[in-house]
């Protein structure tokens, strides 16, 4: 066991390589805690060394043991089929001794047809057959039978001759098959049920010579049999087509006339010498029931069989011998796998020990705890990683406390900043709906036109109050959730500083103020909704701070960038509120006291605009004096084409009038103001709270609608899309719709954009409303590059996919 007490233990090293060091007492350390849970039971010391163990030893084992059945197993296939061809060779080898024997009969047989039947030629005959007789010691008999099939010789080694008997064999098969064939093998017959006999007859030279047919003994085929040895036990035997025994090395087994056709290898011979694959290994019983080995090889043309068999246990003894010697070797390799397992386990394992020894030491809060591995390899590396983790552990807790409080600092000022985003965003919609309140109690009295004209422009200016607040809301929320859609185009600066200069010209007026945008001939590459949107944010904030002097709007070129700068002489900013004034529901303050202010979202949304764009912006800032803001925008050539369309406000277009309009919301006030403007405009409008009840109220009407507007939440769970895509199948018309929603959430912005609808958000401005049904109504062709939408389309509320 290693001591890891920063005073105790041997600094002796032992064999793993590692060696406890003594841990300086000074060092900071974390509270004491104890090493263990009580409650948990310690781990197993040797755990991970019999498991390193068993792998290794395993993993060796079934190599050697792969290794060593496949060369049994090879091993048995080349020897089987080096023991089948050499039995076959033998077997071979006997079936043409055999045929050579056949041959020399057929042979002796073929001189004596060469003589004619005439008297003067009955010496000779005789002469000849008595040679014959001599030379072949397996003839027993031969005949001479004329043209006619009629007996005119007989000699015998046993019985007297006979000459000229004139016995009909014309009948006979032999007879028969000679002239016909010019030779014939006769079956295997035995006489007196013992010996072997066959029958051979030869026709003569030409017909009238006739046939000479011989009786041969095939008992001494057995002399060729006998000379054969297939290993020590083996044996060689010959059966007819019939399967029974013609040649054996013991006689007696031809001579009771031994049927051998019902054992496996004959019947497996007869089966692959129909399939002309004799070289096939075969096994079976041979007559003294042992299990043999054999191989056959085919004597013709009599159609025999020689047999070539070797007990298994004889052929296959090399192949047990070779398991032996193999299992032999895998039980020594064995044994010094594990002696090798028990050893590397162990280097491996005491480093593991010491590395986990030291985790808990360290998770008890002793992080001046230091680990020494001396074995050169990948663990003396982690034990080093791990001294470097403890290192910067004992850092980070160092500094700890600090970080706690200051993320404690940072959670109180966010719960702070939320509190005022509440009370600020309280205050800023109470104001106009105060103001609403007060203005519509004004209403019911009697009122001059006059008068009745100022209170109406009051309520339009609280209701554009409460626009721009949600607005504002609805912008950083977008894009909070990346929803937000980015259209890279290129188009001259020169547009977006015109529209700036007609949009804040008489605001500025207004606050006595000077606004000047100096034109510029250079191409941009932004999406020009958005980067307009900064721009108006940041000249909005200016004129807001700005009490007095102006606000300007220029550009510089820097290289391949351009600088959109807007310069105000307002109060400034503080430097320490730089990076402040970025953040959600910050103010400087409220100089003018102007409640539609916001809620101090403007520079949020242009800082989160700008990162979006990849936009770099900068601030400088002298209290007292003004401010300057910068936007860093790609330059882009400038492209004459692109030029389409103006991206001054296009004049209001005409409303078609009397389109029929279907509208669909769960709340009969929306239903009554979306049918009271409509039908201002010229509209026809049917009204409904379902989908049910809308496709009753368009049924009844004398055409379809020309537009659906549908709310996205509707009863029963029933969305706007879903309803929308229904009417049309109802209806069988692609029926122009668009939805509104005072839902934010990402999911709906995303799922109305796969659909393809455009969505509005509550509150909707009237004009925005307008600008979209006119859209819907009445298409307008796109031009080559994205065109600036009327100020109503491109207003924050406006939203499409």
């Amino acid at each position: 066991m290693l001591d890891f007490s920063p005073k105790g233990g041997d600094t002796g090293s032992d064999e793993s390589g590692i060696k406890p060091i003594c841990t300086d007492e000074q060092m900071n350390r974390m509270p004491a805690k104890p090493d263990s849970d009580p409650d948990r039971s310690p781990p197993s010391r040797g755990g991970l060394f019999r498991k390193y163990v068993v792998m290794f030893v395993a993993i060796v084992s079934l190599a050697l043991a792969i290794n060593g059945v496949s060369d049994i197993w090879f091993s048995y296939h080349e020897q089987q089929e080096l023991l089948v061809r050499i039995q076959h060779e033998q077997a071979k080898s006997a079936a043409d001794k055999i045929g050579q024997f056949l041959n020399d009969i057929t042979a002796g047989l073929v001189w004596e047809t060469q003589l004619s039947l005439s008297d003067s030629t009955l010496d000779e005959w005789q002469f000849d057959a008595v040679r014959l007789f001599r030379q072949v010691p397996a003839l027993t008999e031969i005949v001479q039978l004329d043209a006619m099939g009629r007996e005119q010789y007989r000699m015998s080694r046993e019985a007297p001759d006979v000459i000229a008997s004139h016995a009909d064999h014309s009948q006979e098969a032999a007879f028969i098959q000679a002239m016909a064939d010019k030779v014939y093998y006769g079956p295997v017959y035995f006489i007196d049920e013992s010996q072997p006999y066959m029958t051979i007859a030869m026709a003569g030279v030409r017909p009238e010579f006739g046939v000479i047919v011989g009786q041969v003994n095939l008992t001494f085929i057995w002399d060729v049999i006998s000379q054969i040895k297939v290993g020590k036990h083996g044996q060689a035997y010959v059966v007819d087509e019939a399967g029974r025994l013609i040649a054996y090395p013991d006689i007696s087994q031809v001579l009771r006339k031994t049927d051998i056709s019902g054992l496996a290898q004959i019947q497996a011979a007869r089966v692959t010498k129909s399939n002309g694959s004799p070289d096939q290994p075969l096994q079976g019983i041979d007559i003294g029931g042992r299990h043999v080995l054999s191989a056959y090889a085919e004597v013709t043309p009599p159609g025999w069989l020689v047999f070539a068999e070797l007990p298994i246990d004889e052929a296959y003894a090399p192949l047990y011998d070779s398991a032996l010697r193999s299992g032999i070797v895998i039980l020594v390799a064995l044994v010094l796998a594990i002696f090798a397992g028990l050893f590397l386990a162990r280097r491996m394992v005491v480093p593991i020990r010491a590395l986990r020894d030291g985790a808990v030491r360290i998770g008890g809060g002793d992080l001046g705890q230091r680990l020494s591995i001396q074995t050169g390899d990948e663990l003396e590396a982690l034990g080093d990683q791990f001294n470097a983790m403890a290192a910067r552990l004992q850092e980070s807790y160092a500094g700890l406390e600090s970080k706690v409080e200051e993320r404690t600092r940072q959670f109180e000022a966010a719960n702070q900043a939320k509190s005022r985003f509440i009370a600020a965003a309280s205050h800023d919609l109470r104001q106009p709906l105060h103001a609403l309140g007060l203005f519509v109690a004004q209403l019911h009295g009697r009122l001059r036109a006059a008068e009745r004209s100022q209170i109406i422009g009051r309520i339009e200016a609280a209701l554009s109050a409460m626009n721009e607040l949600f607005s504002a809301l609805l912008d950083i929320s977008k894009l909070d959730a990346g929803a937000t859609t980015v259209n890279i185009t290129v188009f001259p600066v020169a547009q977006l500083l015109a529209h700036a200069e007609t949009t804040f010209a008489g605001a500025a007026r207004e606050k006595r103020l000077s606004f000047r945008a100096l034109p510029s001939d250079a191409w941009v590459r932004s999406d020009f909704i958005l980067l307009e949107q900064i721009i108006f944010n940041l000249i909005t904030n200016a004129l807001r701070y700005t009490r007095s002097g102006g606000v300007l709007v220029g550009c510089r070129k820097r290289g391949d960038q351009l600088r959109i700068e807007v310069w105000d002489s307002g109060i400034g900013i503080p430097p320490d509120q730089h990076d402040k004034i970025f953040g959600e529901f910050y103010r400087l303050g409220e100089p003018d006291r102007d409640r539609r202010a916001g809620l101090g979202l403007g520079l949020a949304i242009v800082d989160r605009l700008c990162r979006l764009l990849d936009h770099p912006i900068e601030v400088k800032s002298t209290v007292g004096k003004g401010s300057v803001f910068a936007v860093t925008v790609p330059l882009a050539p400038a492209d004459k084409r692109a030029i389409e369309a103006s991206i001054v406000p296009r004049a209001q277009p005409s409303l078609a009038s009397d389109k029929l309009v279907l509208v669909i919301d769960d709340d009969p006030l929306v239903l009554e103001g979306m049918s009271g403007i409509f039908r201002k405009w010229g509209c026809r409008v049917v009204t409904a709270d379902s989908d049910r009840k809308a496709l009753k109220a368009a049924t009844e009407q004398d055409g379809l609608p020309d537009l659906i507007i549908s709310d996205y939440h509707l009863a029963n769970g029933r969305t706007g899309i879903e309803t929308i895509e229904w009417l049309r199948g109802e209806l069988s018309a692609p029926i122009p719709a668009f939805l509104i929603s005072g839902d934010t959430d990402p999911a709906t912005l995303h799922e109305a954009k796969v659909k393809g609808f455009h969505l509005l958000h509550k509150p909707v401005n009237p004009m925005a409303l307008r600008a979209m049904f006119n859209q819907a109504v009445k298409p307008v062709p796109r031009a080559v590059v994205r065109k600036l939408p009327d100020a109503e389309e491109s207003r924050p509320d406006a939203t499409s996919p």
